[in-house]
């Protein structure tokens, strides 16, 4: 590994720096995802409708309240406790909540693609400096030119294109997986929380 870095030249720190950051990133992300799944949304929000249609409200918030660091607890909170309020009152406040958890979840991930983006860049610069380099070996030595005197210019080129390559595709998909998760839980929250404005306002037609 020292070897490539070192034929790949300067730009090969640019390259490891941009991975490094990456997946600092990527690791944190994960960690927040996975804790924000830890709570089984389907499971827990049975058991505040069933409360709710039942009239127990207390029960309700009471079991919302045990699981409040959680964002889809944290919305049934607020709209339980001002239930009183017209339903496009309700609906304004819980879609602020749910805009502010998604975008806590987003957060960094702006960064993440400007290094999948730059990534590959870098390695072509690097790829036009190797190629700049084995040419200027190749004028100094006119006829005499030797494969090893254009080898460093063309590890480099090829080995940072390489390496840019291979930081910027996987970050790629965690990207991807990150936008698709958060997407599909943003839509959770809002099935989840529409439903609960439903039972709210049957509950007051009777």
């Amino acid at each position: 590994m020292l070897f490539f870095i070192v034929k790949g030249g300067p730009v090969m720190i640019a390259i490891i720096l941009a991975s490094v950051f990456g997946m600092a990133i990527i690791l944190e992300r994960l960690f927040v995802i996975h804790r924000v799944y830890r709570l089984d949304m389907e499971s827990f929000s049975k058991t505040v409708y069933r409360h709710i249609f039942d009239g127990k409200y207390d029960e309700a918030l009471k079991v919302c309240r045990q699981h409040e660091d959680f964002p889809l607890p944290a919305m049934f909170v607020a709209a339980l406790e001002n239930r009183g309020a017209a339903r496009h009152e309700l609906e304004k406040m819980l879609e602020r909540m749910g805009n502010h958890y998604i975008k806590n979840l987003e957060r960094r991930l702006g960064g993440l693609v400007s290094i999948v983006g730059i990534s590959p860049l870098m390695g072509f610069f690097g790829t036009i400096t190797g190629l700049i380099r084995a040419f200027m070996a190749w004028e100094k030595a006119g006829n005499n030119v030797t494969v090893s005197a254009l080898a460093s210019g063309i590890y480099e080129a090829m080995i940072t294109t390489a390496a840019g390559l291979m930081v910027a595709i996987p970050y790629y998909l965690f990207y991807n997986y990150f936008i698709s998760r958060i997407k599909y839980f943003g839509h959770e929250l809002d099935d989840y929380s529409g439903r609960l404005l439903e039972m709210i306002a049957k509950d007051k037609q009777r």
